[in-house]
């Protein structure tokens, strides 16, 4: 019992990752903090002090420890109020035991990612987004094969992603469960290697430039719930037949050149919630099977060149609550259950 209890009272932060983050925090200001766009904001580097009776850096904001090893695994300092540049010498890349990297909702004054991201080999987890990081993104960062989630999005067109590209991306990090790369420049058709990505549950590609056909193989990922390729204005592609297996959630589609009908398949989507595919070029009647989908509480179908009239089942979607369908070409009267559907 002495033996815990003294155990317990020993500091569990190592040494040198102490000094590491400190000497990161030093690098970076603090500057005032946006509460109106991130009312959680605030600057969780405050509780960082070399003070004895704070000097445990496990137990700082933003910063989780391994209980055995004292090693920092975990560092988020979402919306932390910093700002400053993050260049290859910085005590970041001396965290070599992180698991997980979250600098989002912060500005790096346009850093470019350094190449010592490499250096953080046991990553599973990595999101830059909305941060103001600049420039292409480093083949090193490709060799961080144990990462299940990257997030670099929202950077306003700032990374680019082209040599490497999105296809050796692919090829290289097939761990992946979650890609957001959202306003990244990949400016380049969308490789067939991403339906190689078996655990992908999550897939946004949202304005970034993308051309060619979407490979539709991507579609039947076992696992994929959420994919968004949004404001991709010269991508084609279709709806291929779904598979009743599918676990999709969320398909946004909007403002791309995805054209063609709707398959009667749509029905096997069950857990569909949201099918945004405003502003395409589909083609024809919406299929009867439509209205088989009892989850869906959004749909968008403004801005395309359906033909027929509303099919009579929507008013079985008895969860929806959002229907868009302004310049669609929709003939006859808007069904008397939807209009009455959530009076």
């Amino acid at each position: 019992m002495f033996q815990h209890t003294l155990a317990s009272l020993q500091l569990l932060c190592q040494d040198n990752e102490r000094s590491a983050l400190l000497q990161f925090r030093q690098s970076l200001t603090v500057v005032q903090c946006s509460f109106d766009d991130y009312p959680s904001a605030y600057p969780k580097v405050a509780s960082w002090s070399q003070e004895e009776e704070n000097s445990d850096c496990c137990l700082w904001d933003g910063i989780k420890c391994d209980e055995d090893t004292g090693h920092v695994i975990r560092l988020d300092l979402t919306s932390s109020c910093l700002y400053g540049s993050i260049n290859s010498s910085s005590s970041l890349f001396q965290l070599v035991h992180l698991e997980w990297l979250v600098l989002s909702n912060n500005h790096f004054n346009f850093s470019e990612i350094p190449s010592e991201i490499k250096n953080l080999s046991r990553l599973t987890a990595l999101s830059l987004s909305n941060s103001s990081f600049s420039g292409q993104i480093p083949a090193e960062l490709l060799e961080l094969s144990k990462l299940e989630s990257l997030d670099l999005s929202f950077n306003n067109f700032h990374l680019k992603l082209q040599n490497p590209s999105l296809a050796n991306l692919a090829d290289k990090l097939a761990n992946l469960k979650v890609l957001h790369l959202g306003q990244v420049n990949i400016a380049s058709t969308v490789p067939h290697a991403l339906a190689n990505l078996s655990s992908l549950f999550f897939l946004s590609l949202t304005d970034c430039l993308l051309q060619g056909e979407f490979p539709a193989e991507i579609f039947h990922l076992p696992e994929l719930a959420f994919l968004t390729l949004t404001y991709n204005h010269y991508l084609t592609g279709y709806l291929p037949e779904f598979h009743n297996s599918s676990v999709l959630v969320d398909l946004r589609l909007s403002h791309t050149r995805f054209s063609g009908k709707i398959p009667d398949s749509i029905e096997n989507l069950e857990s569909l919630y949201s099918l945004g595919i405003r502003g395409c070029s589909f083609s024809g009647k919406l299929p009867l099977s439509l209205g088989n989908l009892t989850k869906l509480n959004h749909l968008y179908l403004s801005g395309n060149d359906f033909s027929g009239e509303l099919p009579a089942s929507l008013g079985k979607l008895s969860s929806l609550k959002t229907l868009e369908i302004i310049l669609c070409n929709f003939s006859g009267k808007v069904p008397i259950h939807l209009v009455t559907l959530h009076s």
